[in-house]
C-alpha cells in the first residue's frame, strides 16, 4: 500500500539555451507528488504517516521553494550572485527563515542562504523528479514521484527498496531501533 503527500513549490528558473519562451526567466508554482510504499504497520494502521513523510522531505524541499534555480553554465548565474552580494543577502538575510538544508549532489547543489538551487541540467519537470528522488531515496521508501508545473507533469515509477522498520506506536521510521518521534526501543 502506498501513503500519499503532495508539496507545493513556488519558484523562478529559465531554460538556458532552450528555443523558445522558456528561455526567459519565469516562475511556476509547481506541485510534487510523494508516494511512499511499504507494508501497513499493525500498531498504527498505515504505511508511513503523511506529516513524518512531509517532515522528511521538506527538510530539502524547502530549498526549492521561493528560489532561483538556474543551470551551472547558466551566464545569469554570476549576474545574480554579484546582485545579491551588493544587496547584502547572498549570505542570507534575516528574512530568510525557510532554509533547507544545504546539499550538494551530481544533479544539484542547494545554497540555502541565497535561496539559490544550481543545476547540471535544466530544471524540466523531469529533472526535478530524478534530483528530489537522489535527495531523498535513502530517507523515504519511494514508489513514485510525480511533479507538475504550469502545465507540464512527469511521473517516475521507482521499485521500493523493502521494508522500513517503523514504530508500532506512531508509524515513523525507527533509527537503530529507536523511534525518534516517541522514544519506543524495539527489543
Amino acid at each position: 500500500m502506498r501513503s500519499i503527500t503532495k508539496f507545493d513549490l513556488q519558484y523562478a528558473h529559465r531554460f538556458y539555451k532552450f528555443q523558445g519562451e522558456a528561455q526567459y526567466l519565469h516562475g511556476h508554482t509547481g506541485v510534487l507528488t510523494i508516494e511512499v510504499e511499504d507494508s501497513i504497520e499493525p500498531g498504527v494502521n498505515m504505511v508511513f504517516p503523511c506529516n513524518e513523510i512531509q517532515k522528511v522531505a521538506w527538510n530539502v524541499l524547502k530549498n526549492f521553494d521561493h528560489a532561483l534555480i538556474l543551470r551551472e553554465d547558466d551566464p545569469l548565474l554570476p549576474a545574480i550572485l554579484e546582485v545579491y552580494e551588493k544587496q547584502g543577502i547572498k549570505n542570507g538575510a534575516p528574512s530568510n527563515k525557510m532554509k533547507g538544508e544545504a546539499f550538494h549532489t551530481e544533479l544539484a547543489t542547494a545554497y540555502p542562504d541565497a535561496r539559490l538551487v544550481v543545476t547540471k541540467e535544466s530544471m524540466t519537470v523531469e529533472g526535478m523528479i530524478k534530483i528530489v528522488y537522489e535527495l531523498l531515496k535513502d530517507k523515504l521508501n519511494i514508489a513514485k514521484i510525480t511533479f507538475t508545473s504550469g502545465v507540464n507533469a512527469a511521473t517516475q515509477e521507482y521499485a521500493p527498496a523493502g521494508t522500513v522498520d517503523r514504530c508500532p506506536l506512531c508509524g515513523v521510521a525507527l533509527v537503530d531501533g529507536v523511534c525518534p518521534k516517541c522514544g519506543y526501543k524495539k527489543h
